[in-house]
């Protein structure tokens, strides 16, 4: 049996795989929020009582950068240690890669019913392909081809800096500058950090004014980004405030995908994952 993870900045996402049986059918999961935990280990404790399946292996996707075997986790107050969890746990192996390589690695392996294409295009077979997925924070990777099969790659791109490509977004980045005090990355504005960052620049800009009961939602969310989002896409509820700010968002994730596809020639393809862009699929197909 294999134990398999997904370890985010929000949610930790965890199932028993069988090797008969492959990863379309887990034997158990269950989804828990990842910083009601101390360490990734109290998780997966956790997460083996409620089943009581015995387990082999383990492999973890894990939001940072993994170097020997050793990464502390972006967005979470986590290190976590393959060999550590190994003998904590008592497995045979642990296996740690860095969770946008993770995704990688499952898209030579989706079928039509995983896809939604925005833009139709002709793959040139072996062509480098793209991945980029906003989520709790901004995650990039990508695919080359040698050998008769694809490798993925870990990247760190979500924290390149951001590049306005408008006079807005150029006001928007000066803004985020002020307040930060610090490094303006595409993850401080295309991400689910990055959409609040949005709303703030619109609100405190006076592009429209915030209705008194949304902002009464906000104050009183610890994750404001659903909020902004849900009501963007509520067409009887919608305000301007989360209209544009998603707009806005749409339209850099469209921008740093352009990047990405340059930067890596995806003559493959480019791929959207993470947890906001099915939750967005209207927002997607607009032209931006």
């Amino acid at each position: 049996m294999l134990l398999a993870g997904d370890i985010g900045g929000t949610k930790t996402r965890l199932a028993i795989i069988r090797p008969e049986t492959g990863p379309r059918a887990p034997l158990a999961e269950a989804t828990f929020p990842s910083r009601n935990y101390a360490s990734l280990e109290a998780v997966i404790r956790a997460f083996l009582a409620q089943t009581q399946t015995p387990i082999e292996n383990a492999g973890f996707g894990v939001a940072g950068p993994v170097v020997e075997g050793r990464v502390v986790a972006t967005n979470l107050p986590w290190i976590i240690d393959q060999q550590q969890l190994q003998a904590e746990l008592g497995l045979a192996k642990v296996c740690l890669l860095n969770d946008l390589q993770a995704i990688a690695c499952a898209v030579t392996r989706l079928q039509s019913e995983d896809l939604f294409t925005l833009n139709a295009g002709q793959a040139i077979a072996g062509g480098t392909i793209a991945v980029i997925a906003p989520g709790t924070g901004l995650g990039e990777a990508f695919l080359t081809y040698a050998c008769g099969q694809y490798r993925a790659h870990a990247s760190e791109g979500g924290h390149t800096d951001f590049a306005p490509a408008t006079r807005d977004e150029i006001a928007l980045a000066a803004y985020l500058f002020d307040k930060l005090g610090h490094h303006v990355s595409y993850e401080r504005v295309c991400s689910g950090i990055g959409i609040p960052n949005i709303y703030g620049y619109l609100r405190d800009t006076g592009f429209a004014p915030e209705p008194a009961w949304l902002a009464e939602a906000l104050a009183a969310a610890k994750d404001r980004t659903p909020i902004i989002v849900q009501n963007a896409l509520d067409p009887e509820k919608a305000s301007v405030l989360c209209t544009e700010t998603l707009a806005r968002f749409v339209s850099i994730l469209g921008s740093e995908a352009g990047n990405l596809a340059m930067k890596v020639l995806a003559t493959g393809g480019v791929y959207l994952g993470g947890g906001i862009p099915p939750r967005i699929i209207p927002a997607l197909q607009d032209p931006r």
